[in-house]
């Protein structure tokens, strides 16, 4: 029978305590995320019968239900619709009684900067690797002109990474994203030499002298965690602004001062530590990935879901985009594709052992999206709640991960994992990652068959 998103959300409103105690109303690519004025008020059990619910769990202050790729666009747009909220900035003001820590707070700021900003970096990826495929794999020669409009296609989104991400750190803090939009620009303005070309030794920075101290500047292209830091303090300043500013001018005076200031402290303060900060953990990162023995691979492989699993995954998407900026390679691609890999494996045996027929009719949609890349719905289906699955899957991510760290297998593009990821390797490396994907399917089914056996109805 064919959901209906109008009422899967009529029934979520309901259980949650109705339209009058949601807060806020979010989606990420497979679950609902509502912050609730009063948690005494829902009802976790009628939020899992509501039609196409796969679970549910709460974390740091927000109550997430897993509703899988696509359908939960649509519900979240009925949930929209019904409650009238529309947007996070709608309300900021509005305090919860959930308390979170500091740490939390962090992770759950990252999640919502970039979630918006995850698809622009799949669609990339998934070009990346039909440019590839096209140019490798059936040696089709284009001319000048089709090279220079796929470099387009591929080459934007990361070129203008600030940009999506002033705009979305605005948006986030209840800042104009238009104003976000105009500051990522200016920190790539064509006017300011190419952080790459200054690096290359191609290119000279501004040098500005301010007494005994030179300050050099430069754009700064493919730059993560500044742009980020900028959007914060952009929206900040102009809320403040609009405070103490006169209403007859604020129209002229807080764009023109929020966009002067921001960028001043971005190009000659926040700018040149936050890289270089950013440019030591992005070292930091790959020489671990590259230790010996696929070190790297185990850590990575088999840790990233236990930070899934509360949340705090999206803490390494700063650093995934900035290592991909600065080496053309993405070389925790093939190592988050097996942590996946090992969650499918352990739920997959978990669903063969199940002799209930209806148990395990229900469990087998919650497979299917850890193919395309998406691992919620098996880990908080199936596997998370029955913990040794979960830690399972988590050891058959290591096994696959310490494999692709072995051979040293890199994406050559980003944003996709799992079956859609092998666009991503048709340049090289195809067999090495199916291998990855296999070891750790295989690693975590058979040790979850072996650790669960008698222990599943």
């Amino acid at each position: 029978m064919k959901k209906d998103p109008r009422v899967t959300a009529e029934q979520i409103i309901a259980a949650v305590g109705g339209k009058e105690n949601i807060v806020s109303v979010m989606h990420c690519a497979t679950r609902l995320r509502l912050s609730l004025k009063n948690t005494s008020k829902i009802d976790i059990e009628n939020i899992k019968k509501a039609p196409g619910v796969a679970g549910y769990f709460e974390k740091s202050g927000q109550h997430q239900i897993i509703l899988g790729t696509g359908f939960v666009n649509k519900v979240c747009d009925e949930v929209q619709k019904i409650t009238g909220i529309y947007d996070e900035q709608d309300c900021q003001e509005v305090s919860t009684n959930e308390t979170t820590g500091k740490f939390q707070q962090l992770t759950k700021m990252i999640s919502d900067i970039f979630i918006p900003i995850i698809p622009v970096l799949l669609a990339t990826g998934i070009l990346m690797g039909l440019q590839s495929f096209m140019t490798n794999g059936l040696h089709i020669e284009f001319d000048d002109n089709l090279n220079t409009l796929f470099n387009v296609l591929t080459g934007t989104a990361y070129t203008f990474i600030p940009v999506l991400v002033t705009w979305s750190a605005c948006k986030k803090f209840g800042g104009s994203p238009i104003l976000g939009i105009v500051l990522g620009l200016m920190l790539v303005s064509p006017n300011l030499p190419d952080k790459w070309n200054v690096v290359n030794g191609l290119a000279e920075p501004l040098k500005f002298a301010l007494g005994p101290i030179t300050l050099n500047v430069t754009g700064y292209q493919s730059s993560v965690i500044p742009a980020i830091c900028l959007g914060w303090f952009a929206a900040t300043l102009e809320k403040k602004l609009h405070k103490i500013i006169p209403d007859i001018v604020d129209m002229l005076l807080v764009p023109f001062l929020t966009l002067l200031i921001s960028l001043l402290l971005g190009l000659f303060i926040v700018g040149p530590v936050l890289s270089a900060i950013e440019k030591g953990l992005t070292d930091i990162i790959l020489s671990m990935l590259q230790l010996p023995f696929g070190i790297g691979g185990i850590v990575y492989g088999g840790g990233i879901q236990l930070l899934c699993s509360v949340g705090m995954h999206h803490t390494v998407t700063p650093i995934i985009v900035s290592i991909y900026a600065e080496t053309g390679l993405d070389f925790i691609n093939p190592m988050g594709s097996a942590a996946i890999a090992g969650q499918l494996g352990a739920g997959l045996a978990i669903v063969m052992m199940t002799r209930n027929k209806q148990k395990r009719a229900n469990m087998i949609p919650a497979l299917i999206p850890a193919l395309f890349g998406i691992s919620e719905p098996v880990m908080y289906g199936i596997t998370f709640p029955l913990i040794k699955p979960f830690l399972m899957g988590c050891i058959g991510g290591a096994a696959g991960g310490a494999f692709a760290g072995i051979v040293s297998l890199a994406a050559k593009g980003t944003g996709a994992s799992m079956l859609p990821g092998t666009l991503l390797y048709l340049q090289g490396g195809m067999i090495q990652y199916l291998l990855v994907l296999v070891i750790s399917i295989g690693v975590a089914y058979l040790l979850t068959r072996i650790v669960m056996k008698g222990k599943v109805e």
